[in-house]
């Protein structure tokens, strides 16, 4: 709690993450992880706690002097806060200057070389607003200036949002990597020291080791912005596919442009579709079905087509999160619909190990008597299936056919591997392509050729 002495008004921290934020001792602190946490007011409202002590100084960085001031940055937010605690503020130099004779600045490190005007500097607290935008050689130097005579213990914040190549991720790993060997919970409190350049972490009390944390935080933490501005949280979901992975789902492993399947690498989506193709659609059951607050996978049923002179198509993308019934329905109805469409399709679907897969692939045997149906089992791991597939797309031998399933297929072709996140289309779409390198035979007439160059497939 932070209490303006003229006006006897009181500012708390929210509850949950940015109260938890706040009220941590570690060295360093890290706190977000995704968009709408409340990330810029908590730094504001941490920089106050020591405006008491004549001659504390604290600065807060971002990487540009224009994201110190554009609407909602720190200078905006800190002229409805700062002023209830008499400080008077300059906003040609960005500085706040309280009665007791304290200050708080706000400075920016656009270039590499700025770091290097803050040679000897004694800076108590020092906040990083968006760490992922420095480099780690400015953070790692501008921690020699993170020192006090005021006698306020020096400490550094920052807040930032996800980032798979970041640095910021490597440093943070305990907290943020799923693939961390010894994971830390958030608000966790771990030590380290920093041997060359490795950052090493070690057991609480080892000399001249640093403590750090990071609390985790979410735009659902976040009361009063969701009270205030109920159209945020539809604006984030609302972002294309990797965006949406960082700023609303906080996942640090989701990259832009994966190297096995490119965008560009599809072309644009066709209408016209050779006549004569295979046809083979290839079905991945999802392992549950879908609950509030949780992200399971989808079943997928991929459509692909193999025409004669070795080029694929990719005709139609069923996806869903439903009950064994639903699926089951789902199954049986594109089925008929796929006969009816396009005569002769091959289905396929994945069969898991064991007895229980066995046992699906029965189950579907009798709902689709009278369809070329059968079970196939996969081996080896889901990037080795897919880099069959990924081949012939870079050499440009896979088309998309021209539907609203596109930008979905799209955006997560693009992201594979992830490490989070969904790969049931890109299953479905490897399954279906195997297949149809096996033995799927031809939809014309039996073993026969095309008898017609192009025909417009039915939306």
């Amino acid at each position: 709690m932070f209490e303006s002495p003229e006006d006897e008004i009181s500012v708390l921290a929210q509850p949950g993450p940015q109260a938890h934020f706040l009220a941590t001792r570690a060295d360093i602190a890290g706190y977000g992880g995704s968009a709408g946490g409340g990330k810029t007011y908590g730094l504001l409202l941490e920089a106050l706690r020591h405006i008491h002590v004549k001659g504390f100084e604290g600065v807060i960085f971002r990487r540009t002097m224009e994201q110190v001031r554009t609407a909602g940055g720190l200078w905006d937010e800190s002229q409805g806060l700062y002023p209830l605690f008499r400080a008077t503020g300059r906003e040609q130099q960005c500085d706040w200057r309280f009665p007791e004779g304290s200050k708080i600045r706000f400075e920016h490190l656009q270039h590499e070389r700025d770091k290097l005007q803050y040679q000897g500097a004694q800076i108590a607290f020092m906040g990083f607003d968006e760490l992922t935008h420095f480099s780690e050689s400015q953070f790692f130097y501008m921690l020699s200036r993170n020192r006090s005579t005021c006698g306020v213990r020096p400490y550094v914040r920052c807040t930032f949002n996800p980032d798979a190549r970041s640095w910021v991720k490597r440093f943070f790993s305990p907290w943020v990597d799923r693939q961390s060997k010894a994971p830390a919970v958030s608000g966790e409190v771990r030590w380290f020291v920093r041997e060359g350049d490795q950052i090493v972490w070690v057991p609480s009390g080892t000399p001249d080791a640093k403590s750090v944390t990071f609390v985790r935080s979410s735009i659902h933490d976040n009361r009063i912005l969701m009270e205030r501005d109920p159209g945020y949280l539809a604006s984030l979901k609302a972002m294309a596919f990797v965006d949406r992975r960082r700023l609303l789902d906080g996942d640090w492993d989701v990259v832009e442009g994966g190297n096995m399947f490119r965008r560009e690498w599809f072309g644009t989506p066709i209408d016209a579709i050779p006549h004569g193709l295979r046809l083979c659609r290839y079905w991945d059951l999802a392992a549950s079905e879908a609950v509030e607050g949780r992200d399971p996978d989808y079943t997928v049923g991929v459509l692909m087509g193999r025409g004669a002179g070795g080029v694929f198509y990719v005709l139609d993308v069923q996806r869903s999160r439903s009950t064994p019934l639903g699926v089951e329905a789902l199954v049986v109805q594109t089925a008929a619909l796929d006969r009816a469409t396009y005569g002769y399709v091959a289905t396929r679907m994945e069969q898991e190990p064991g007895s229980s897969g066995v046992n699906t692939i029965s189950h579907y045997l009798r709902l689709l008597a009278g369809y070329d149906f059968a079970g196939v089992s996969s081996s080896g791991s889901k990037v080795s299936r897919a880099k069959p597939l990924s081949a012939q797309v870079e050499a440009g031998n896979v088309r998309l056919r021209s539907g609203p399933w596109n930008l979905d297929f799209l955006n997560e072709c693009s992201a594979f591997p992830p490490l989070s996140g969904h790969d049931d289309q890109v299953d479905g779409a490897s399954g279906a392509f195997q297949e149809l390198c096996n033995s799927v035979p031809y939809s014309g007439a039996a073993g026969g050729e095309p008898s017609v160059t192009t025909v417009y497939v039915p939306r």
